[in-house]
């Protein structure tokens, strides 16, 4: 592997190589891991990597690494930069013949998503999108559940994600973080909805199997002085006429990371929540709830939950599994499609480049719902 992003004082990098290595199975060997040369250059040294493998741009590391041999070069990228610096070097490493592994929002606007989008269908290359939460056992579990119908056609989906953290006005101090995702030159249209609002939405598509056609959105801007949204509420009709509510907060003062998903059918439904991720509640209609709990003996859970679990029943799976299981799942598809044979994401699945372009097309469409006072968008005219 190699990354681009998450040098010194960088947030989700050492996180991403954490997850990467929980299986043994990728290496870290080159990495351009600043806009500084001098801090990336760093920035590899301080992770032991070969000093010719510390590179001073993103550039310089695609053209150098794409004349290694084969079994030298770097296999895949990692790209950890901030919303305005995804497109760029993602659009140069698939270029360059390298598979991409990205975080989420894909890019800082759509028309460059539809891009990536072109240029992954063109090269064929594997390219895989960190919605870390899809990656727990039971999330995986509850979207079996609905697929095999065991609750019963969907009729409601509830998502929500409270967050605390921006509840002062943190990007007038020195916090790096609160400095890039409230800025629109480097997060982009949104700051709530699309930093967090696109976790949510794409948890409840991932379990409900359905994906959001419709969106009625308000966009708060609730710490004076703001320049993006801090809040979000948002009314989703999925297909075939389901009805859903989102709720993204991040001046929800004392919440933490409490996404939660509720998917209800005509004989039951499912709710999961990050407070406790190894159960998922099961309720059924006219019977007594059910609990179903994480465990790599519990034989009830479905074999895509078991695929995904690592851990004895009664060890919490956490996030880093979660993000492990992505990097493990996408890894698992690079070396499928390194040995030129079909890969297979029915049990071993990761969001994909299809999901990060319908996730910006979603920042589109509630965006311009919050703008246009509050009514309905279509996200298909976005599509196009």
């Amino acid at each position: 592997m190699g990354m681009i992003g998450g040098g010194e004082g960088a947030f989700i990098g050492a996180v991403h190589r954490m997850a990467a290595n929980l299986d043994g199975q990728i290496e870290l060997v080159c990495g351009a891991f600043s806009s500084s040369a001098e801090k990336s250059i760093n920035s590899g040294k301080s992770l032991f990597l070969a000093e010719d493998r510390c590179y001073p741009d993103f550039k310089t590391m695609f053209e150098q690494e794409a004349q290694l041999p084969v079994g030298e070069r770097m296999d895949f990228v990692s790209i950890v930069t901030p919303n305005f610096m995804h497109y760029e070097p993602a659009k140069l490493a698939l270029e360059a013949g390298f598979p991409v592994i990205i975080d989420k929002p894909l890019t800082f606007s759509l028309e460059e998503a539809k891009e990536l989008q072109s240029l992954v269908e063109k090269t064929q290359l594997p390219f895989a999108l960190t919605h870390v939460y899809t990656g727990y056992p039971m999330v995986k579990q509850a979207r079996y559940m609905v697929e095999q119908g065991l609750i019963g056609k969907v009729t409601k989906i509830n998502v929500e994600y409270p967050q605390g953290w921006l509840t002062q006005k943190l990007e007038d101090s020195d916090q790096k973080q609160a400095a890039w995702r409230t800025d629109p030159a480097r997060s982009g249209k949104s700051g709530c909805y699309g930093d967090i609002g696109t976790h949510a939405a794409n948890m409840a598509e991932y379990v409900s199997g359905l994906n959001v056609t419709k969106v009625l959105a308000q966009l708060n801007t609730v710490v004076a002085g703001r320049q993006l949204d801090d809040d979000a509420n948002v009314l989703l009709e999925f297909e075939g006429g389901v009805a859903g509510v989102l709720s993204a907060s991040q001046i929800s003062a004392g919440e933490e990371n409490t996404i939660k998903v509720r998917v209800y059918g005509e004989k039951g439904g499912l709710e999961w929540s990050q407070a406790d991720v190894n159960t998922l509640k099961v309720k059924w209609h006219g019977a007594p709830d059910q609990i179903y709990r994480t465990g790599a003996e519990n034989a009830y859970l479905s074999e895509t939950a078991l695929a995904n679990t690592r851990t004895p029943a009664g060890h919490p799976e956490g996030y880093l599994e979660a993000f492990a299981n992505i990097y493990r799942n996408f890894t698992v598809s690079l070396r499928s499609y390194l040995a030129g044979e079909a890969m297979d994401l029915s049990i071993l699945d990761y969001p994909t480049i299809e999901e990060g372009v319908y996730g910006m097309a979603l920042i589109e469409a509630v965006v311009a719902s919050s703008e246009q006072g509050n009514q309905w968008v279509e996200v298909a005219q976005f599509i196009k």
